[in-house]
């Protein structure tokens, strides 16, 4: 399904045409911003894509490439975002690393959830992004 020649941030051929997997994909990659949400800080951008993936992978299998991939970059964020917590110990450099770690995670969901919603199979740069889950 995955296509090892492909660049960070390509998308696979052919499109995806159902608009209801299209939706639902999209909806994976941004319930990953729930993590900036106060209830659930942290947890809550794992939790989204999590319940998103289980429930619909089965039915569209769009939805089951890009869940994973969605579910694969919040835990790698959510590891980054832990770290440079614990790098906050140092001045100024911690809270530099913890704006860099959510800029990137709030620019890049809406990048993929725009291309998913595209119908584009959107792969997170593989240096930001751990393949946890293949």
């Amino acid at each position: 399904m995955e296509n090892p020649n492909m660049q960070p941030g390509a998308y696979t051929q052919p499109q995806e045409n159902d608009k209801d997997a299209r939706m639902w994909a999209m909806f994976c990659h941004l319930t990953g911003l729930a993590g900036f949400l106060p209830v659930i800080p942290l947890l809550g951008c794992i939790i989204g894509p999590l319940i998103v993936w289980l429930v619909k992978k089965e039915q569209f299998s769009f939805v089951d490439d890009q869940g994973r991939e969605a579910l694969n970059f919040q835990i790698t964020m959510a590891i980054y975002f832990v770290a440079s917590l614990i790098l906050l110990l140092v001045p100024c450099f911690g809270f530099l690393l913890v704006s860099i770690v959510a800029l990137t995670d709030i620019i890049l969901c809406v990048v993929a959830a725009i291309k998913a919603n595209d119908g584009y199979h959107y792969r997170y740069p593989s240096f930001l992004a751990i393949r946890f889950i293949k």
